[in-house]
């Protein structure tokens, strides 16, 4: 029988269910099989996946070293501080409106602008960020927004969780200055502050896993020079969040290692004193009349120095003015950071000692002295110590000293003679260099500056440090180059006056380059454009007491772990030998231990035992251009140098005598006329050779003295 149409359709019917039937069971077998697979075959690869990306490492920041002196008293410690801040994740769950009110409520308590706060959370790479106000760190890690709060905001935050969703306050380590003896000691010591983009960048390319973007790194003085050894290891937290990036609990951590301790050679108790004259006198240098410019001494800073004259050490070294190392703690606003790096302020921030460079006046006739009994003079040789020198058409006069006739080295030194070196200083330009175009003269004076390391870096163990200045031929003619075109300018303007800069402008556009016989005789006294830094000069003073050896100054005197156990003692370094004989050296010796006796020094220095303590010194008062005079004092022993500056403080006996005495009456506890070492500074009279003693409680111990 012929099939029917009706028939026909029903079978086409029926085959097409089936064909969808097939491709239902299909792909109901392809589902159940790719579950297989990703259960069966891959699950555990995938279940780690999805258990790495609920946990998060949170950054553990270690505690910062601590920085002592030689008698193991804390210079720098740390202390726990209450920290508000917020968990940026959790902030952004809460929608704008609920993000104003929390940042709004919490700008209130914490007393900080919302603006601020708004800052604080943005990170470093965003473009609208401010540097220095952005976030570094790890993105699930609550960003600070307020340190160094009261107890009284962090338990408010604490107590009302729910009128502070995403806010989060605990304490923390912050750095701490103990003080002891009331101590300053801010520009050795240093500061922090928060670690820049450029700096995790070099860190991450060199492998080191010290910094992270919560970091805060030293950025001068000892905080900067041995930062990688104080800042220490930093530790992770593993924490779980849920999907919202809410905390659920911890998950393991790795410890982070403390920073370890330096040791340094700075005695707090001689510091102290240091510090104290220092201020002193400049406080009555404001005080005093100076008649030469009619108006009492400005004395805008100043700067004093300590030094083991055998080793390089420094005892003590204080710079004024000087500023809280406190106020970098918790951040620092802008007006603060204005004041420190202020004109009107004298720049706090500058480290007089290491960084302030000033004419050293008469403090360099021992340098130059020793150079000229190498290159000719001798003991012997008597020059006449008149009240002034013509030379070419001016007239070079005494400063500190009148006339005393026909006199030798050690009495010039002792008076502080000026016409006595002009005539030295003239006699090398006559011999050796009187064209003064030749930029390659022999000068003896200069090359002796230049051995004693005048005019380069002492190398000491802080950042920053000056070169001072050696005005000799070469500097001049490079100066010239360099001014040229400014003072020909001046020079050039139509009815100029008739100043003192037109003139000079005149005479510098013409021959700028010469060195002439003036500036020979300025260069003996330490006059004209050379410059040093009190440091420098500390260290050379140090060379004349120990025979002839140049140290590169230190600070630091080891690195001690955590456990207490010593990692590395940072020996003195021998930067040179002086080439100047040993005669020569022994004479400028003895010549100098007249000054507090019968010289410019004497007066200071009445009714002190010079027989037991054997100090030898010399003052200066250095001209400068439009101030006052720069008062200076170096003296040393056998043991220490001692070296005092104030720039517009007038002469050196007359403003810093009585601060040198002082600290040489506290360094061998001298009582009127007697010496009494149960009451020096430092146990024994002389810096201890050990180290002080860690114990496994944390306590920290005194060094043990060898018995006499």
């Amino acid at each position: 029988m012929k099939p029917t149409v009706e028939n026909a359709g029903a079978r086409r019917s029926r085959l097409r269910l089936i064909v969808l039937q097939a491709l239902v069971f299909s792909l109901f077998a392809t589902l159940l099989g790719r579950l297989y697979y990703l259960q069966v075959m891959t699950g555990e690869s995938y279940s780690a996946q999805a258990a790495s990306q609920s946990v998060r490492d949170i950054v553990v920041q270690p505690q910062r070293g601590l920085i002592v002196d030689d008698q193991g008293r804390p210079l720098v410690t740390n202390r726990t501080s209450w920290v508000v801040s917020i968990d940026r994740t959790t902030l952004g769950k809460l929608g704008t409106a609920g993000r104003d009110r929390v940042l709004g409520r919490l700008a209130d308590v914490i007393d900080v602008p919302v603006r601020q706060v708004r800052a604080r959370l943005l990170d470093c790479g965003a473009a609208e960020a401010k540097t220095g106000v952005c976030w570094n760190g790890s993105p699930f890690q609550p960003v600070p927004v307020a340190e160094d709060v009261s107890q009284r905001v962090a338990l408010r935050i604490l107590e009302q969780p729910e009128d502070f969703p995403s806010v989060v306050a605990d304490q923390q380590a912050v750095r701490d200055y103990p003080s002891p003896y009331g101590v300053n000691l801010a520009h050795v010591l240093g500061y922090l502050s928060p670690v820049t983009e450029d700096e995790l960048s070099e860190a991450e390319k060199d492998g080191d896993t010290s910094l992270n973007g919560a970091s805060s790194v030293g950025r001068a003085g000892l905080e900067k020079e041995y930062d990688e050894w104080l800042r220490g290891m930093p530790g992770y937290r593993s924490v779980a969040v849920d999907s919202m990036g809410r905390v659920l609990g911890d998950d393991g951590e790795v410890a982070a290692r403390p920073g370890d301790t330096l040791v340094t050679s700075i005695d707090a108790k001689v510091q102290s004193v240091v510090e104290k004259q220092m201020a002193e006198t400049i406080a009555t240098a404001r005080r005093t009349y100076d008649p030469v410019t009619h108006k009492n001494y400005v004395a805008d800073s100043g700067a004093a120095v300590v030094m083991e004259a055998k080793t390089g050490r420094i005892v003590a070294m204080a710079s004024q003015p000087t500023y809280d190392p406190s106020v970098w703690v918790g951040g620092i606003s802008q007006k603060q950071l204005s004041h420190l790096y202020s004109k009107q302020a004298d720049n706090p921030l500058l480290a007089r000692a290491t960084q302030g460079q000033f004419a050293p006046g008469s403090t360099w006739k021992p340098i130059m002295t020793v150079g000229a009994l190498n290159n000719g003079f001798s003991p012997s040789t008597r020059l006449d110590c008149s009240s002034n020198l013509q030379v070419g058409s001016r007239l070079f006069k005494n400063y500190e000293s009148a006339s005393y006739g026909m006199i030798g080295f050690d009495r010039a030194l002792q008076i502080s003679c000026d016409t006595f070196f002009y005539r030295v200083g003239l006699s090398f330009w006559n011999k050796y260099g009187s064209d003064p175009t030749d930029v390659d003269a022999l000068d003896p004076l200069v090359e002796e500056a230049k051995d004693f390391g005048f005019g380069s870096p002492t190398g000491v163990d802080l950042p920053g440090e000056a070169a001072g200045r050696i005005a000799d031929r070469r500097w001049k003619l490079a100066y010239y180059k360099a001014m040229k075109g400014y003072y020909c300018k001046i020079d050039a303007e139509k009815s100029a006056p008739n100043d003192f800069l037109h003139v000079f402008a005149h005479e510098f556009c013409l021959e700028g380059n010469y060195y002439r016989a003036g500036d020979a005789v300025n260069f003996s006294i330490g006059q004209g454009d050379t410059l040093v830094t009190p440091l420098q000069l500390a260290r050379a003073y140090a060379a004349i007491s120990n025979g002839g050896t140049l140290y590169e100054p230190r600070v630091a005197k080891a690195i001690v772990g955590s456990d207490g156990e010593v990692l590395q003692r940072i020996a003195p370094k021998v930067a040179g030998r002086l080439k100047a004989s040993a005669a020569s050296l022994r004479y400028v010796n003895q010549a100098l231990l007249g000054t507090p006796k019968t010289g410019t020094l004497a007066w200071r220095f009445v009714g002190f035992p010079l027989d037991q303590v054997h100090i030898h010194g010399k003052t200066g008062s250095a001209e400068v251009y439009g101030k006052q005079s720069t008062s200076w004092i170096a003296s040393y022993d056998e043991n220490y140098v001692v070296v005092m500056m104030v720039s517009q403080a007038g002469t050196g006996s007359g403003t810093s005598g009585p601060a040198v005495r002082a600290i040489w009456e506290s360094l061998y506890g001298v009582d009127g006329e007697k010496v009494d070492p149960r009451k020096a500074a430092i146990p024994g009279t002389t810096p201890p050779s050990g180290l002080p003693t860690f114990t496994q409680d944390g306590a920290i111990l005194p060094p043990a003295r060898e018995e006499d």
